[in-house]
């Protein structure tokens, strides 16, 4: 708990935390707000998933909070320091990306809760209420992807150890090449099935039941993922752990 404790300290002690903390936050709730207030019944009426539509942008804010609180250490110094009190490294790392996880996740239920309910707000007679599974998975499963991410997260500072190219790669990839991916003539569908953005997109959206059905609009797109939803959070969840593993081995091989 002490290795806890000491992270808690670093990692609270620069503004990065509370800056995209706000951002993740407000990624979500004011799209939440607006896509609820544009909305009309004969259009396109608001659903549980489009008070998520802002999902993107909120995991996009943890992902650099993640890799900025690695890549902030090793250019200030105080990483060093970390590691020589622990020379093994591996019980710091993991420290470090548990606190992460664990502010990511009070991050990511605030954010989701907290859209839904300025959507329920301000559009109280849309059908916004959380009764069935696919609609508390979509809401309360936000929590818990941006746990995973921000810890995938740290371990990409790991590797990278640079924030302008830790920062670059965790902007560019969520929001463009899984996209880019997809349009690539022949095997690019098939590839796009399978990789961690998309995947774990099917287990917050599923089939759509909690977007009446719909696949983009004012709800996030559908994942084209052949996985069932616990399976494609397990495959997201493995993926993670071999990106922090991969972190943490690098970091253990080469100087600090």
């Amino acid at each position: 708990m002490h290795l806890i404790a000491a992270e808690r300290i670093k990692f609270f002690s620069i503004s990065t935390p509370v800056v995209c903390g706000t951002v993740a936050v407000t990624g979500l709730v004011v799209p939440a707000g607006l896509v609820a207030a544009n909305a009309s019944e004969s259009r396109l009426p608001p659903t549980v998933a489009s008070t998520q539509f802002g999902f993107l942008f909120g995991l996009v804010a943890v992902l650099v909070m993640g890799a900025l609180s690695v890549t902030s250490e090793y250019q200030t110094g105080t990483i060093h320091g970390s590691f020589q009190a622990v020379p093994s490294r591996t019980p710091v790392l993991l420290a470090k990306a548990a606190l992460a996880g664990g502010y990511a996740f009070a991050l990511g239920e605030a954010a989701a809760f907290g859209a839904w309910l300025v959507a329920r707000l301000v559009a109280p007679d849309a059908d916004l209420a959380l009764d069935s599974a696919a609609d508390w998975t979509i809401v309360a499963g936000t929590g818990v992807v941006f746990a995973l991410g921000v810890v995938c997260a740290v371990g990409v500072g790991l590797l990278v150890r640079h924030t302008a190219g830790a920062v670059a790669l965790l902007l560019v990839y969520p929001l463009l090449v899984e996209n880019l991916v997809e349009v690539i003539p022949g095997a690019g569908p098939a590839i796009h099935r399978w990789l961690p953005l998309n995947v774990v997109t099917k287990f917050l959206s599923g089939t759509g039941g909690a977007s009446g059905g719909r696949d983009g609009g004012n709800a996030a797109a559908l994942s084209d993922s052949p996985l069932a939803p616990g399976w494609a959070l397990a495959y997201f969840a493995a993926f993670v752990v071999a990106v922090l593993a991969a972190g943490i081995t690098t970091a253990k091989r080469r100087d600090a």
